[in-house]
């Protein structure tokens, strides 16, 4: 797997998964900016995840994983930014496609519906998938207003 730089963001519910994948990515090697939350105490994903997608938007990043509850709302708020293709991940195939044919530039895990272990499956289905381009560039092309 190539050595990327990584933007973190979570809320509270997604707090204790993101330690364990910062702390992994880190041994790996990836730079990672890990921007929120800091604790377990009850946040608003939104603080987090805007600062994350725009150090993705800006190309300070090359990628982003943000977690929350469902992962949903962390999410539709990376989503908001025009250069951000936040995918919601719950298992290792819709991760990997997100990349493949969706060039998606977050991975968003939904922290209290997978396991530790299937956090860190799709964390690394995303980071070790390339986008395909050809027919699913031009369709990603369409995505912005």
């Amino acid at each position: 797997m190539k050595k990327v730089k990584i933007a973190m963001a979570c809320d509270h519910a997604g707090y204790c998964k993101k330690e364990m994948i910062k702390e992994y990515l880190e041994k790996q090697g990836h730079i990672v900016k890990d921007f929120g939350t800091y604790s377990e105490e009850s946040v608003d994903y939104s603080d987090f995840a805007h600062p994350m997608a725009e150090a993705v938007e800006s190309k300070e990043f090359d990628l982003g994983i943000s977690l929350c509850g469902s992962g949903n709302g962390i999410s539709m708020t990376a989503n908001k930014h025009q250069g951000i293709r936040s995918a919601l991940c719950w298992n290792v195939e819709i991760s990997e496609l997100a990349r493949k044919h969706n060039d998606a530039n977050v991975c968003s895990v939904p922290a209290r519906f997978v396991t530790d272990k299937l956090a860190m499956e799709i964390v690394k289905a995303f980071l070790s998938t390339e986008f395909e381009g050809g027919r699913h560039e031009r369709r990603i092309k369409k995505i912005p207003v």
